[in-house]
């Protein structure tokens, strides 16, 4: 049986199907609930309250859902991929994940005010943390990211987890001068060569440029995603985002990423 908080969430986010918040009253989604309104007043505080945990429990739901999917089995780019088809998904079929996403914000459901400094805080843990607030949209992107790249990473430690033959975005790629994977004659002649002119600078700099690229193709992965979300373009998602993470890049990386977020008004 879920708890009266989660009842209640349920509930605005059925009546949310329906009708835009500014219509939906709190003694209806209580009756929904099957809770009296003082209890929803307990847990929330009001409707800003409602609103505020209605966003923060998309954006928990999201997370774990690409946690969900880095932990899969797969070749890398196959979870980057995975993860940008099912963000675009998520996000269509879930017009709040999809604000939340994006910063696109409407009549439909609008961004609930922040609690004022003068409120006290609520004696209920979940709603204190909701009414933190939930990440922005280059926070949400930056915690995916940064869970991309720590799944990936664990692949460096256990190569049994990734599969044989498959391309890792997150590391080296011959084509930018460096040594193939694929090739351990050229890798270890390579790395023989460096180490002679200078083994810990080589190591610390390759290590860097390794993880610059790490995070800089996991970031656009989901900034990709991000933008056909907004405006679709006539191919799927998937290999856009498949070149993007696996193609040689032609300049060095840099992560975050220097563009903004895509917006409505920016496409």
């Amino acid at each position: 049986m879920p708890t009266a908080r989660e009842a209640l969430l349920r509930s605005a986010l059925a009546a949310l199907a329906e009708r835009p918040w500014s219509a939906i009253r709190m003694v209806d989604v209580a009756s929904g609930a099957g809770v009296s309104r003082q209890t929803l007043y307990n847990e929330f505080g009001g409707k800003d309250g409602l609103a505020r945990a209605l966003m923060r429990r998309e954006t928990d739901r999201y997370l774990r859902g690409v946690e969900r999917l880095l932990g899969e089995r797969a070749a890398a780019a196959d979870r980057l991929v995975a993860v940008a088809e099912w963000t675009v998904g998520e996000a269509r079929a879930r017009p709040l994940l999809r604000a939340l996403l994006t910063g696109c914000w409407g009549e439909w459901f609008p961004a609930p005010p922040a609690v004022r400094e003068t409120t006290a805080a609520s004696g209920v843990p979940a709603q204190r943390r909701a009414d933190a607030g939930p990440p922005g949209t280059a926070d949400l992107v930056a915690l995916v990211r940064d869970r991309s790249a720590a799944a990936l990473r664990q692949d460096q430690r256990d190569p049994g987890q990734r599969d044989p033959g498959q391309r890792d975005p997150s590391r080296g790629d011959p084509s930018r001068g460096g040594p193939s994977r694929s090739d351990p004659g050229r890798r270890d002649q390579a790395r023989h060569d460096q180490g002679r002119r200078d083994p810990d600078q080589r190591d610390h700099g390759q290590r860097a440029y390794d993880r610059d690229e790490l995070l800089y193709r996991c970031e656009l992965a989901v900034r990709l995603a991000l933008a056909h979300l907004i405006a679709p373009g006539a191919e799927s998602v998937g290999p856009l985002v498949r070149t993007a993470v696996t193609a040689p890049l032609r300049v060095p990386p840099r992560a975050p990423l220097s563009a903004p977020s895509p917006r409505a008004g920016a496409r």
